[in-house]
């Protein structure tokens, strides 16, 4: 894991394409339009996706959430019932269907955010333009509490610890991002 000081983050780039996004969506009198993406769609992208509707919902800031995965035998599943679990004694419910991600979606969404490297380079080779290319972030540049994880890990052969650190991981990159959809220019 790759060390990174706290007030480095998020890093400008993802502060641009927030405020991008914001823009857009103002302009279009909408909700910014936000994708989580994992592989499976079944952990980290629908946990994302259930954190940050809790959190956007208390605060009364308007989103569109879904989350999808690249990989699609999990397709139509709810998410694994250890997420679902750990984010219930959260608070959370967690009742999103995988789906896989859609070439579509780089042109509908304003952010599309992934859990790890790998999501990240699959949806920067998916891109299909240099603009949907830019809308891609990281979930950990968002995580400023947790500056030695530069990635959110895949918990699926952790046990519930790694459930656990997956949303506290998430809980702390969704309140940053949050809070930097709330700004204005």
């Amino acid at each position: 894991m790759k060390q990174m000081k706290r007030d480095l983050r998020p890093s400008v780039q993802s502060r641009n394409a927030v405020q991008e996004a914001m823009a857009i969506a103002a302009a279009e009198q909408r909700p910014v339009r936000i994708l989580f993406v994992c592989l499976g769609n079944i952990c980290r992208s629908p946990a994302a996706e259930g954190m940050m509707r809790s959190m956007a919902e208390k605060a009364g800031v308007e989103l569109e959430l879904d989350s999808a995965g690249f990989y699609g035998g999990h397709a139509g599943d709810l998410p694994d019932s250890r997420m679902r679990s750990a984010a219930f004694q959260r608070g959370l419910r967690l009742d999103h269907r995988s789906r896989t991600i859609r070439p579509e979606d780089f042109e509908y969404f304003d952010l599309i955010i992934g859990m790890d490297a790998q999501n990240m380079r699959n949806l920067r080779d998916a891109s299909p333009t240099i603009e949907t290319e830019r809308k891609i972030l990281a979930m950990a540049d968002f995580a400023i509490d947790h500056p030695n994880y530069d990635y959110i890990p895949d918990p699926y052969y952790e046990g519930m610890s790694g459930f656990e650190l997956v949303l506290n991981l998430l809980e702390d990159a969704c309140s940053q991002l949050l809070k930097h959809l709330k700004m204005r220019e």
